[in-house]
């Protein structure tokens, strides 16, 4: 029997933490001990000062495939029972960026929770898909309010009422993510983004993504606001002459070798 805590693999170097979905022979099916596991893994990253960025993926060739539909058709019994505020409260409750690493399917369920994730960088086997109304049930996890933001709402329209799959290059074009690379490619990729993000102040980073969650929640009149009180409360302890004198030249030579 499979030991609780080897549904979610967490391997941590350098401040970035690697989480793995490790459900592989069932192609990462949410089932409710993971999603369990999923929860405790990132309330546990959340609180831990070490850790500046996650990445997560899936072992295997899917990401994840969504709920578990032998669970969810009573064929099998669920063994933990995780809500959808609870699922993702974990996500959202860290201070940390989080990379999605799309590696292989991305469906409904699956899907949902990659939106949970800040940024998506995809291999060219990841595929996502929207089945929620093909399976019969109405979706409760965020997509149906994620995707069009994201995407626009006819493309959502799309993906969600027809059940249809959509490819990684597709998924590229539309803005769902980031880029494509090869399946060998994609952890470092990943890796040496949440390298670059490790590379800056991380006061001033998690105050920018702290408010541009708050924003995407808001209208930009609102989004507004809430950025310029973050701006004048960073200002009065964060900005100081020293400390921006100090960092102008390796942002100075990081612009001359990005720009060739």
């Amino acid at each position: 029997m499979t030991d609780q805590h080897d549904l979610v693999l967490v391997e941590t170097s350098e401040n970035i933490a690697t989480v793995t979905l490790n459900r592989p022979e069932a192609l990462n099916a949410l089932s409710g001990a993971l999603r369990m596991r999923i929860v405790e893994v990132f309330s546990d990253l959340a609180s831990d000062s070490a850790v500046e960025v996650i990445i997560l993926t899936g072992a295997g060739r899917s990401f994840t495939v969504g709920l578990d539909l032998k669970e969810l058709g009573g064929e099998v019994d669920a063994t933990a029972t995780v809500s959808a505020r609870e699922l993702d409260a974990a996500l959202a409750g860290c201070p940390q960026p989080i990379i999605g690493a799309i590696n292989g399917f991305s469906i409904t369920g699956g899907f949902e929770i990659a939106l949970m994730c800040d940024f998506l960088i995809a291999s060219t086997n990841a595929q996502f898909a929207d089945t929620h109304a093909r399976v019969g049930v109405v979706p409760g996890w965020g997509i149906s309010q994620r995707l069009p933001r994201l995407i626009g709402v006819n493309r959502a329209k799309e993906l969600s009422l027809t059940g249809n799959y959509l490819d990684a290059q597709t998924a590229c074009q539309w803005g769902l993510v980031n880029r494509v690379v090869e399946p060998a490619e994609l952890l470092p990729t990943c890796w040496a983004l949440a390298k670059d993000i490790t590379s800056t102040d991380p006061t001033t980073r998690n105050e920018i993504k702290r408010i541009m969650d708050l924003g995407w929640h808001a209208t930009l009149e609102q989004g507004l606001e809430i950025e310029r009180q973050a701006s004048e409360r960073h200002g009065q302890t964060e900005v100081r002459a020293d400390k921006v004198a100090a960092r102008r030249a390796d942002i100075q030579n990081r612009g001359r070798h990005q720009s060739g």
